[in-house]
């Protein structure tokens, strides 16, 4: 084990996760990882099989005296969220995560560290090959594609598990259990846009930067500052103001990651240049007033750049454009009416991309009642339709309705309160599991979900707080041997 994880408990654990940091993981590039599940499998002995759509399927007969026990299934996914910040050079296809020990904590370099849900992968890899524990029949059930969309999850085969108690291991809070989770759905925005020529020679790059981003989900109760909308409010006014010439806008990298970073390059007349950094000044001061609290290093840069041969955007496509962004809704539309805390539905501005012919936007609509995800979309897919522009709506992913009279639950509760001299929280959450899409395809399954400490996921800021893993583990196998 490097020096960075050593010494850590459980030590197995830990030498699992280091091997994934290894392994390149993003979302739709799992297959070595999955491999290297396989691979464990084999070297145990154990039985094991990969759908198509690459999930794989590991089982573990119980131990002695238990080999007749109700089967559980231990479940996680492969993939991770990729992110880093602008300033770091990292090439997740091919190079290792960095990590690093501080304070308590593990984290990454700059960029993502994957403890979700590598933590939950490698717990069930230790347990795979942990002959100490006491426990009855074992699945471990690791799924792809959890982050974009919980396609793994979609692409299991009626029979493919045998077990009907799952523990899903990918929550984010020690001491706490879920039994309960939004749906979501993504709306995908085609919108056509038309350039003109310009006599302007000169270009320039707006950047707004700093931001905390996170989990769209988790997060968006957080009063945190998205960068697509922060971008869209300089420009509505500026574009008027200094004739602004847009040439194209970026922004956020994932549908379940609220944007940290976006943005513009444009033409302007020099002659406006020292007046236009002077409403910047004033536009960041009133950002910061707003957001400073939580958002303590944004930051916007404007830097000159080389004119290329790209034509800007003719006035009403621009203006269409800027209007739809600043407009379109972000954050939390709704919450929860009975349970204190809890965000209903929100909807997450995530991704812009501009082409020449059109911009490509991304939103992503989450809650926890399945006509309120409807009506979101339905109200996006209106604005779209008034910014003459066009969205396709797939099928989104159900919610997990939370089971108040689930013996797992009840079972777990007793073990955490032997096992620590207190009593769990129990929570529903604002941000998709793949026990809904499970539970729906097998129905019937007892499910709950619970992990380590996990702050910050889909960030660069992750981060997993050491002691919470060797709780976590201490959980996991009493729970395993007290349902064996």
């Amino acid at each position: 084990m490097s020096l960075a994880l050593s010494g850590l408990k459980p030590s197995h654990l830990w030498k699992h996760f280091e091997n994934i940091l290894k392994i390149p993981h993003c979302s739709g590039c799992e297959k070595a990882l999955g491999d290297y599940i396989v691979s464990q499998a084999k070297s145990l002995n154990l039985a094991f099989k990969k759908n198509e759509a690459g999930n794989v399927l590991v089982r573990k007969p119980g131990t002695a005296g238990h080999e007749n026990g109700k089967t559980v299934i231990l479940q996680g996914h492969l993939d991770m969220v990729c992110e880093k910040n602008s300033d770091v050079k990292h090439d997740f296809a091919k190079e290792p995560i960095e990590a690093e020990v501080g304070n308590g904590w593990v984290r990454a370099k700059g960029t993502t560290l994957g403890a979700d849900n590598g933590i939950g992968v490698a717990a069930s890899l230790a347990i795979m090959e942990d002959v100490s524990l006491v426990h009855g029949p074992l699945e471990f059930l690791f799924t792809v594609d959890e982050e974009t969309g919980l396609n793994g999850a979609r692409k299991i085969e009626p029979g493919f598990l045998k077990g009907n108690r799952l523990i899903n291991l990918d929550s984010e809070e020690e001491g706490t259990f879920t039994i309960g989770c939004a749906g979501g759905a993504e709306s995908e925005i085609a919108f056509p846009l038309k350039r003109k020529k310009s006599k302007l020679k000169r270009a320039y790059r707006l950047k707004i930067s700093g931001l905390r981003g996170g989990h769209s989900g988790l997060d968006i109760n957080q009063g945190r500052g998205n960068a697509i909308k922060l971008l869209a409010r300089v420009l509505w006014p500026a574009g008027p103001q200094f004739r602004l010439e847009l040439l194209r806008i970026e922004g956020g990298n994932k549908h379940n990651a609220i944007p940290r970073e976006a943005w513009a390059e444009l033409l302007l007349d020099p002659v406006k240049i020292r007046s236009f950094k002077t409403f910047l000044e004033k536009a960041g001061d009133k950002i910061k007033t707003e957001f400073g609290s939580v958002e303590k290093d944004f930051q916007y840069s404007l830097e000159e750049i080389e004119r290329g041969k790209d034509d800007p955007l003719a006035v009403g496509s621009q203006k269409a454009l800027i209007d739809f962004l600043f407009s379109c809704p972000h954050g939390v539309l709704r919450m929860h009416p009975e349970i204190a805390g809890l965000v209903e539905t929100s909807t997450n501005l995530a991704i812009i991309r501009t082409a020449k012919a059109k911009a490509q936007i991304i939103c992503s609509s989450r809650s926890s009642v399945g006509p309120a995800v409807e009506a979101t979309r339905q109200m996006l897919q209106s604005l779209v339709e008034l910014s003459g522009a066009k969205v396709k709506q797939p099928e989104g992913y159900p919610g997990w309705a939370p089971n108040l009279q689930s013996q797992l639950m009840a079972t777990l509760k007793n073990v955490y309160q032997k096992t620590f001299s207190k009593e769990a929280h129990i929570v529903a959450i604002h941000a998709g599991l793949e026990c809904g899409i499970i539970g729906e395809k097998f129905p019937g399954m007892d499910m709950i979900s619970f992990g380590p400490t996990i702050t910050h996921p889909h960030s660069p800021e992750e981060g997993v707080e050491i002691d919470s893993v060797e709780n976590f583990w201490k959980l996991l196998t009493a729970a395993l041997q007290e349902l064996a």
